[in-house]
């Protein structure tokens, strides 16, 4: 990610970058599922990208030497690793998967502790839909989980470490499996609780699913100390198992002999299971050995190729360190933990999907693993399943890749913004979007896309692609876009990538590319012109998917049409005109529209309060399209852009998540019309409003802040208007 409005000075600037970055990554190691690592590698990337990169081979020998002794002496100092299986545990009756292979102890106990808490006779109707009795049962006696398949897991996957009070932070991949999608007015074992106080982020979920881990530990963590609280299962000689239940946290150490024994931890009721372990003092130390030479790998790679200047790191650190603080507020699962996603929503069916996908290309089922769950497209967002498989490959039982894309959409927007206006206006508009939740009456606000990537929808992925894209396409300067094929072929690959996770946004890709496509080929931009057609052709994969795997031809995805997605398609209009024309004003089809568009003009609040700041906001985006000639002609293909998606409002439904792409986009249209514009009609219309407006000590006090901001960041000060036409 880029923090600067300045384009690299060439492609292999970004190359170098990249490898430094590739250099941390290394140094980290796969899966990235730790949040430690992770943080790490978030400085590294704010620094590499907002510094100097070296060229100088010497130097990049050197780093990459530090870096392999780094590597290598954290394979030789790595302490033993810890077998860990874990599961749901669910029966129905006799002959499952779990009694076959479980321990028989293990499982007589479990199973009366199942019974127990969830009685036959109040068990829900396996002929309900979203019964847990009519999905799917588990189908092995440890689940499997993304962190285990870099490192032969024997079991589910390996751990250096023991320490949950709450399930969410110990990942258990198998919550979100898509044969646990239960719903929560049918069924009598639940997925999960929300905690709706909003200083509980970091603890919002609890996890209700029955489940149960089992721990093996090497002779090596003999005289370790496992502590819990709750229920434990300790193995004994000749495979029986001591029930061991504590109220109050109990400790026990391990002896020689619990070397290879299996220790079951049993949370059928729920929030009833804690457990740490306090390993011996020679693997502590390797521990730290290990964690002291990638913090050594890390610097020395950025110490030897990465100058940076204090004042060109504040700005992106404190947008990070503002985004992460929203996120938390709201979903701190989000941030390293696993959520169990709702029953029957579309996070639950993504990643269900994912996991699939996964396990099949494990398995070398290549073409089972691209089919990606349906031969023909069926949810509107076809891409988002792919991501979570390559995101569990590169961050395990994490959500970090997504949690990526959101922190760094601050930067985007703050970037877009520079594009069309002023330094100090981009910089307020870009801290109101981050940090103040106004946005969510217009323009939509950050935390709105936060939430709705928490939830595990596609739609944040998608505008934030699409504003990745939107940027090579017009330009990150204001001199506009230039001539090379790269950029334009970034671009366009953005802007498919958008299509791919939520063909919704179709129309604002066609409009954005087909408007630079003319200005391209007018201006003779031949480079150019190629990278965007090349770039955007993989969009074109959705419609191959379906042909190939269903045998139809559906260019994006089949519930495209369906009333409840659609409820006013083109023909509703032709029965709206003729109801018109003949003067039914109170007509079914007249009031349908009327409804549906004062739904779409409620803007992402849903409030009807903000309609008529946002018919006042779509009424500039017409003028600056149309007869906006005073403006940067880029700033009038975005009004274009934003306008050929508002038009997706008039026939689908108006979820605020679908069209925060179009509110985002006006808010920008409206911002640089407001600065170069509008300021000074309001000023003129209303002299005396305007002057009470500028005296006011609030209005001094945001002024002076900005300006010591803009300072600190080494930004200019008011700056020049945007340059016009």
């Amino acid at each position: 990610m880029s923090s600067s409005a300045e384009p690299s000075s060439s492609r292999s600037g970004l190359w170098r970058r990249l490898a430094v970055l590739a250099l941390a990554v290394a140094c980290v190691g796969l899966p990235i599922n730790h949040f430690f690592g992770y943080a790490l590698l978030v400085i590294a990337t704010v620094l590499i990208f907002t510094g100097e990169v070296t060229p100088r081979l010497k130097t990049w020998l050197a780093a990459a030497a530090a870096v392999a002794i780094a590597v290598l002496g954290q394979i030789l100092l790595a302490s033993p690793r810890i077998e860990e299986g874990h599961n749901i545990f669910l029966i129905d009756g006799p002959g499952s998967a779990l009694e076959s292979s479980l321990p028989a102890d293990a499982f007589r106990f479990m199973a009366a502790e199942f019974d127990t808490q969830y009685p036959r006779q109040g068990r829900c109707d396996p002929n309900a839909s979203g019964c847990w009795r009519n999905g799917g049962m588990p189908d092995r006696p440890f689940a499997f989980s993304a962190d285990g398949i870099l490192d032969g897991a024997q079991y589910s996957r390996r751990v250096s470490g023991i320490d949950f009070s709450n399930p969410i932070w110990l990942r258990l991949g198998f919550i979100n499996d898509s044969r646990y999608n239960w719903y929560s007015g049918s069924s009598d074992i639940q997925r999960s609780t929300r905690d709706r106080r909003f200083w509980m982020g970091w603890n919002r979920w609890h996890l209700t699913m029955p489940w149960y881990v089992m721990y093996q530990f090497p002779a090596e963590f003999a005289g370790g100390v496992l502590c819990w609280q709750g229920t434990v299962l300790w193995e004994r000689e000749g495979q029986s198992f001591d029930a061991l239940r504590q109220a109050n946290r109990a400790c026990r150490t391990l002896e020689r002999n619990d070397a290879g024994r299996r220790i079951f931890g049993v949370a059928i009721k729920p929030d009833t299971l804690a457990m740490t372990f306090t390993p011996p003092l020679q693997v502590r130390i390797q521990n730290l050995a290990k964690t002291a030479l990638m913090l050594a790998g890390i610097g020395a790679a950025l110490g030897l190729l990465v100058r940076w200047r204090r004042s060109r790191i504040i700005l992106p650190f404190a947008f990070v360190a503002l985004a992460l603080f929203v996120i938390a507020v709201d979903d701190a699962s989000l941030i390293g933990g696993m959520r169990p996603f709702d029953g029957g929503d579309d996070g639950l069916f993504y990643d269900g999907i994912g996991r699939n996908i996964l396990q099949r290309l494990l398995a070398g089922d290549i073409m089972g693993a691209l089919e990606g769950g349906e031969k023909v497209f069926y949810y509107g967002g076809p891409g988002l399943r792919y991501f979570r498989a390559l995101e569990h490959i590169v961050f395990g039982e994490t959500y970090l890749g997504y949690l990526s894309l959101i922190l760094l959409l601050p930067l985007v927007a703050w970037t877009i913004f520079r594009r069309f206006l002023t330094e100090r206006w981009a910089l307020a508009l870009a801290l109101i979007f981050l940090a103040v939740p106004i946005g969510s009456l217009f323009g939509t606000t950050f935390y709105q896309y936060a939430t709705w990537a928490a939830r595990g929808f596609a739609d944040p992925m998608a505008h934030i692609l699409f504003l990745c894209g939107f940027l090579p396409i017009v330009g990150a300067t204001r001199a506009g876009p230039g001539k090379a094929f790269a950029p334009a072929l970034g671009g366009a690959l953005l802007l498919a990538l958008a299509v791919i996770m939520k063909p919704i946004v179709a129309p604002a890709a066609a409009a954005l590319l087909g408007g630079a496509g003319l200005a391209a080929l007018y201006q003779r931009q031949w480079r150019r012109l190629a990278g965007m057609c090349i770039g955007f052709l993989p969009v074109f994969s959705m419609a191959l998917h379906n042909w190939v795997f269903g045998d139809v031809f559906v260019l994006f995805s089949t519930n495209a049409a369906l009333p409840e997605t659609q409820p006013m398609p083109p023909s509703a209009y032709v029965a709206v005109a003729r109801e018109l024309l003949s003067l039914n004003l109170a007509g079914e089809h007249v009031t349908r529209a009327f409804v549906h568009l004062a739904r779409w003009l409620t803007g992402p609040s849903g409030s009807f309060t903000s309609i008529p700041l946002n018919v006042a906001a779509v009424a500039i985006l017409v003028y600056v399209a149309a007869r906006g000639h005073r403006f940067d002609p880029w700033l009038r293909l975005t009004a274009g852009t934003a306008l050929a998606q508002h038009a997706v409002a008039f026939f689908y439904v108006a979820t605020p998540r679908y069209h925060f792409l179009s509110w985002f986009l006006t808010m920008v249209v409206c911002a640089a019309w407001l600065e170069a514009a509008g300021v000074d009609w309001v000023r003129r219309r209303f002299p005396g409003f305007s002057a009470r407006i500028a005296a006011h000590p609030l209005t001094t006090r945001l002024a002076a802040g900005l300006s010591r901001l803009q300072e600190a960041v080494g930004l200019s000060g008011a700056g020049s208007r945007p340059a016009q036409s």
